[in-house]
């Protein structure tokens, strides 16, 4: 990761390293907050952040589940002005592929009542890079975790809640530790949810299959926007509920996610997907998926927000 310069923050552009709350905040102690990842790509019409109305929108509705107003030292901001904040942001940086909004309650508060703690809303922008590795593209390693994908018993799974990653963390650490770049989260059930930060899709008996939201899983952006690619490719889509056995056994698996972009698996638990390469279908869906984030595709132009 490359700092950038500067970070919007409660609609001021400050210095990256004085960015700063207080160790009593209440998100810092109980992970009351809300974010989004969101990518920025360079477009023949210049910088360009792919489907921002539809993480603002998500970030919104998070805010509107944990019940943090969109109140911040006094100014009142709507859907449209944090969409103007967060694009304001990456305009005053450079080399930007990755902004981060995140709205939490940054109030010096002890307790878990959270009702009238003040919020604080914090845009950061960096150079990610390839979030993966660079090697992403080659393959991936999967191991499946010991735990759990939190579900809509545990909190709102499909709003990116600063304290449900905990899991996500742990589960990552241990795929680390085994050597694997990402871990498989089963939910209750032990149905396949998602991965630590993206979602999952697989390639069998000619069809994509990917779990429903009713899994516990986070409703992607990125997800929903693959699910759109492939179903205009012409491929049948289902979303249902997926078991290790028909995971490990497909013809084709990957990831997909803001950070991760596209990323074709091709082992799972020491057991090779396919023919252990890189599919053919996740690699027509990649290279559909690049040509319209990068403005080549115009058939999608309403999914950029173009930042000058």
């Amino acid at each position: 990761m490359e700092k950038c310069e500067k970070i919007w923050f409660n609609g001021k552009l400050v210095d990256w390293n004085d960015a700063k709350v207080h160790v009593l905040a209440h998100a810092l102690n109980y992970g009351t907050g809300v974010f989004e990842g969101i990518r920025v790509y360079n477009t023949p019409k210049g910088p360009a952040i792919f489907r921002l109305k539809d993480h603002a929108k998500r970030l919104v509705d998070g805010c509107k589940m944990m019940g943090i107003d969109l109140v911040f030292e006094g100014k009142e901001y709507t859907y449209q002005t944090v969409m103007d904040a967060i694009k304001e942001a990456v305009r005053a940086n450079k080399n930007v592929d990755y902004v981060k909004p995140c709205i939490f309650l940054s109030g010096e508060e002890v307790g878990l009542n959270p009702v009238g703690v003040p919020a604080s809303f914090a845009i950061t922008c960096i150079n990610m890079g390839a979030y993966l590795g660079k090697n992403a593209t080659a393959g991936i390693k999967l191991v499946t975790s010991s735990w759990q994908r939190p579900d809509y018993l545990c909190g709102p799974a499909g709003a990116k809640v600063n304290g449900s990653y905990v899991a996500s963390c742990l589960a990552k650490r241990e795929a680390i530790r085994q050597g694997a770049n990402e871990a498989v989260m089963l939910n209750k059930e032990g149905h396949v949810a998602e991965c630590t930060g993206e979602n999952i899709f697989m390639y069998k008996f000619g069809k994509v299959f990917t779990p429903s939201v009713a899994e516990g899983i986070l409703q992607g952006v990125t997800r929903a926007s693959i699910i759109q690619i492939a179903k205009d490719l012409g491929y049948e889509v289902c979303e249902c509920p997926v078991t290790r056995f028909q995971l490990t056994t497909a013809d084709e698996v990957w990831l997909t996610g803001t950070a991760a972009e596209v990323a074709p698996v091709t082992e799972i638990d020491g057991r090779t997907v396919g023919d252990g390469k890189p599919g053919e279908i996740s690699a027509k869906i990649h290279q559909k998926f690049s040509d319209i984030a990068t403005g080549k595709d115009h058939k999608y132009d309403d999914w950029l927000d173009y930042v000058e």
